[in-house]
């Protein structure tokens, strides 16, 4: 393979049925590197086999938690690995979630929910940015998405319903998300100035995924695709993020099923 081609980093991937895996997939498919990094090794290993199987070219870059140290040590490890590939795309879809009455969430809980939420991404973005803002404009010989749209990179968050709207059970999650938000919106405001697209997707909706068919465990929900989020129909978004050009830029876009309520 060439030894220049673009480098695609999520942090987030689950069990590899959800958005982190879907948007992995994709930008395997679309010419990038993909660096994975997650805790769980077991999951994170089947899709980086998936993706080298199916002809593209995948690491793992393993966390047992998500402090900006194991971060930090993440990325350092990847630009290692790759050391040739420009960094063009990170996308944080990491999160942690409670969903409790307000006294019935403990002290450690919201710890987690700030630590992986908030300082997770703050790290994150540090070390991607700090990655983008090193590189000239991407051309197209390099095999990405972007060669045309005058632009140094891509960061994106996953957010969620959450980041714009608390709800009673959701005020651990709905901080940390809102924490989030405008987190985005900060730094899209700091660094599109130096050509640096920063993006903050709201997730609207259930995501179809191995874990929500085992709750929910209805047939007509998971076929029905005006009622749910497919995580491959997000990771499609993600990918027109990354496309467009400097011209028109899109900070925040939120996505759903055509019959949530909203």
């Amino acid at each position: 393979m060439s030894s220049v081609r673009p480098l695609f980093v999520v942090a987030g991937i689950g069990n590899g049925t959800g958005t982190g895996a879907a948007t992995a997939r994709l930008f395997a498919k679309s010419g990038y590197r993909v660096a994975l990094i997650s805790r769980g090794p077991e999951y994170l290993n089947k899709l980086a086999t998936e993706l080298n199987q199916a002809g593209g070219e995948a690491a793992t870059f393993p966390l047992k938690d998500y402090t900006p140290a194991s971060i930090k040590s993440a990325f350092a490890s990847l630009k290692s690995h790759w050391p040739s590939s420009p960094l063009r795309v990170a996308v944080f879809n990491a999160g942690y979630g409670i969903w409790k009455p307000f006294l019935d969430i403990t002290e450690d809980e919201v710890r987690e929910s700030i630590d992986t939420n908030i300082v997770a991404a703050f790290a994150f973005a540090r070390a991607a940015l700090l990655e983008f803002t090193t590189l000239e404009f991407e051309t197209a010989n390099e095999g990405g998405v972007a060669g045309d749209a005058r632009k140094r990179g891509t960061l994106i968050f996953t957010g969620a319903t959450a980041s714009i709207r608390g709800n009673t059970l959701t005020s651990a999650f709905s901080a940390s998300k809102f924490g989030i938000r405008a987190l985005s919106q900060s730094l899209a405001k700091e660094f599109n100035k130096q050509n640096i697209h920063v993006a903050h997707s709201i997730i609207d909706g259930m995501i179809l995924t191995d874990r929500t068919k085992s709750r929910l465990n209805d047939a007509s929900w998971e076929a029905n695709q005006d009622a749910r989020l497919d995580p491959d129909a997000i990771a499609k978004s993600y990918l027109h993020l990354v496309k467009q050009d400097s011209s028109a830029w899109t900070w925040e876009i939120d996505l759903r099923p055509a019959h949530e309520k909203w």
